[in-house]
C-alpha cells in the first residue's frame, strides 16, 4: 500500500518521505506509428524516461489509454491524469465520471487534473464550474486531490478551489520568465496553506544534433538557450524548483517531441521542438542535463560533434557544453588541456574552443579521481550501418515489437553526426515492419514505408512479431554503405482473445 500527500510546505511526500516530482508532459503519438500505440512501445516510452531519471508522467491534454497508466504502475511513474473537457454539463461530468471510475485503481495515479489553461481560470463562474467537477471527483476518489494546470490568474477562481495549486510557467505578468521564481514565491507567501506544483514548465527548443538555428530548414539549436519569453530553459526552470522544497515538483513540457506545434517556426516542419527525446526517443542534449540533476547515477555528457572541417565553422571558436553531476571536468583536444571548471549544482558547463579536427575530451571527477570520460571524435565518412535492437527476444503475440535503432557509421564504428543516407529496410522471418522514423522535425517521408533517411547519423525501424514463434531477420541497405543484418526471437505467447 503507498500513500501520497501534497504539503504546502514539504512539497510531494510519497509513504511519508519527500520526493520531488521529476516529470514531464506528453501527447500521445509515437514516430512510426502516430496515435495507435502498441502496448510494449508504451514501455518503451516510460522506461526512455525513467533511465533520464524521471518519476513523473502528466497526460497531457487528455485521459491516456489504460495501458499507459499499465506501464506506469509496473515501472514506477508518479501520474498527473488529466481530463480532456473541462465542464459541469452533464456531457463533461459523465466524461470525468468514466475517467475517475476507470484510472482509480491505478497506484500510478497520484493527482487528478481537471483542465489546461481554461479561459474562466481566473473567475468566479469558473470557480462554481470546478467546484461541480471537484464533488464529482470528491465522491468517486476521496483519497487523491484535485489540481487545474493554470497559465494565470493564480490566486483568483479556480485557486479557491483546487486542492493543490498547479502553475504552467509562472512568468506570466510582469518580467516574463525570468520572474518565475518571484511569483511562486509571492503566491506561497500570499497562501502558506496550498500545495503548489509545475503542472507544466520548460517549453524550451531544441532539435536533436543540430548546434545553429536554422529557420530555413526548420531546426533549432540543441544547446539549452532558446525559449519563448514566458517561461525558462530547461536548467533555468529545474534551478527553481529544485531550491524550493514547499514545490512538489514539475512537468517539463515535453518529454518526447510529437506531430504539430512545430514552434518556433510553421509548415514545412511538421513536428515540436519542445521533447526531450525526439520523435524516435532518441535523446537530445538536455536529456543528459536532466539524468545529470534528476537519476543518482555519474553522468558526464560532452557536446556539440566534432565533425566541423569543410565547414564555416573550421578555425573558428565553438561553443562547448558539458553536462554532468560530477565535482570538476577537465577539457582537452587533441591530448592538449584546455583547463579545469568546477560544476555548480543544477547547472552546466561552457568552454569556448577554436576547432581543429582530432579528439574532444573530458575528464570528470569526483574527489579528485577521475570517474568518467565522454569524447567527441571528427570522424571519417560514412562507411556502414550498425543495427541494435532494443530487446533480442519478443513476445510471438502479433502484438510484441523492437524498435531497432540504425547508426550510419564510419569505418572506425564512430556515428557519423551529420550522416542523411537513406536506408531500406527488408524484413523476413515471423515479423512485419510496421513503422521508420528519424526524429526530423522537417522530414516529409512518410512512415509507413520500407525506407527513410537517416537524420544526423540515426534512424529507426518498428518490427512487430507476427503470431507464430521463430526468427525475424532485419536487413538494412544503403548505397555505397556496407549492410547490416540482425536476427530476433519470437518467442511462443499466449495470444490475447478475439472474436474471429
Amino acid at each position: 500500500i503507498r500513500t501520497v500527500l501534497f504539503d504546502a510546505d514539504k512539497g510531494f511526500l510519497l509513504n511519508g518521505k519527500p520526493v520531488k516530482i521529476k516529470g514531464t508532459c506528453n501527447h500521445q503519438d509515437h514516430a512510426g506509428v502516430g496515435s495507435a500505440i502498441p502496448d510494449r512501445l508504451q514501455y518503451y516510452r516510460i522506461e526512455r524516461l525513467k533511465e533520464m531519471g524521471s518519476n513523473g508522467y502528466r497526460t497531457s491534454h487528455n485521459p491516456p489509454t489504460p495501458e499507459l497508466l499499465e506501464a506506469c504502475d509496473r515501472l514506477g511513474m508518479l501520474v498527473m491524469d488529466e481530463t480532456r473537457m473541462m465542464s459541469s454539463n452533464p456531457e463533461g461530468l459523465s466524461q470525468l465520471e468514466r475517467l475517475v471510475r476507470r484510472d482509480r485503481n491505478h497506484p500510478s495515479v497520484v493527482i487528478w487534473s481537471l483542465g489546461n489553461e481554461e479561459r474562466e481560470q481566473s473567475t468566479e463562474r469558473g470557480a462554481k464550474l470546478l467546484t461541480s467537477m471537484k464533488r464529482l471527483v470528491r465522491r468517486l476518489d476521496p483519497s487523491r486531490p484535485v489540481t487545474v494546470a493554470m497559465n494565470g490568474g493564480w490566486g483568483k477562481g479556480f485557486s479557491g478551489v483546487v486542492d493543490v495549486q498547479g502553475f504552467n510557467y509562472a512568468g506570466g505578468g510582469g518580467g516574463g520568465g525570468t520572474n518565475t521564481g518571484k511569483h511562486i514565491d509571492d503566491f506561497h507567501q500570499q497562501f502558506p496553506k496550498l500545495p503548489t506544483i509545475g503542472t507544466e514548465t520548460a517549453s524550451d527548443y531544441s532539435t536533436r544534433g543540430i548546434y545553429a538555428n536554422d529557420k530555413g530548414k526548420g531546426y533549432v539549436s540543441a544547446y539549452d538557450v532558446n525559449f519563448p519569453g514566458y517561461t525558462l530553459s530547461s536548467e533555468g526552470w529545474w534551478k527553481v524548483y529544485a531550491e524550493r522544497p514547499f514545490l512538489a515538483g514539475g512537468f517539463a513540457w515535453t518529454g518526447f517531441d510529437y506531430r504539430g506545434e512545430p514552434s518556433p517556426y510553421a509548415w514545412p516542419c511538421i513536428s515540436s521542438h519542445f521533447g526531450i527525446l525526439d520523435t524516435c526517443g532518441f535523446p537530445k542534449d538536455n536529456y543528459f542535463y536532466y539524468q545529470a540533476w534528476w537519476s543518482e547515477k555519474p553522468v558526464l555528457h560532452l557536446f556539440p560533434h566534432w565533425n566541423w572541417s569543410g565547414t564555416e565553422k573550421e578555425g573558428q571558436e565553438i561553443e562547448v557544453w558539458c553536462h554532468t553531476n560530477l565535482e570538476t571536468v577537465e577539457l582537452f583536444l587533441n591530448g592538449n588541456g584546455l583547463g579545469s571548471k568546477k560544476v555548480e549544482r543544477n547547472g552546466h558547463l561552457e568552454w569556448k574552443v577554436k576547432y581543429a579536427p582530432g579528439v574532444l575530451e573530458a575528464r570528470g571527477s569526483k574527489n579528485g579521481q577521475v570517474v568518467l570520460t565522454d569524447k567527441r571524435e571528427t570522424t571519417g565518412a560514412p562507411a556502414k550501418l550498425v543495427l541494435r535492437p532494443d530487446r533480442s527476444k519478443i513476445a510471438a503475440d502479433g502484438e510484441d515489437l523492437s524498435m531497432v535503432a540504425v547508426e550510419v557509421v564510419d569505418a572506425q564504428g564512430r556515428v557519423v553526426p551529420t550522416a542523411s543516407n537513406l536506408v531500406t529496410f527488408n524484413i523476413s522471418g515471423n515479423g512485419r515492419l510496421i513503422g521508420v522514423g528519424n526524429g526530423d522535425p522537417s522530414c516529409h517521408e512518410p512512415d509507413k514505408a520500407d525506407k527513410r533517411s537517416a537524420f544526423n547519423g540515426l534512424c529507426m525501424v518498428f518490427v512487430q512479431a507476427l503470431k507464430q514463434p521463430g526468427e525475424i531477420r532485419i536487413e538494412a541497405a544503403s548505397a555505397d554503405l556496407a549492410g547490416a543484418s540482425v536476427v530476433i526471437q519470437a518467442e511462443e505467447a499466449k495470444l490475447r482473445p478475439a472474436v474471429s
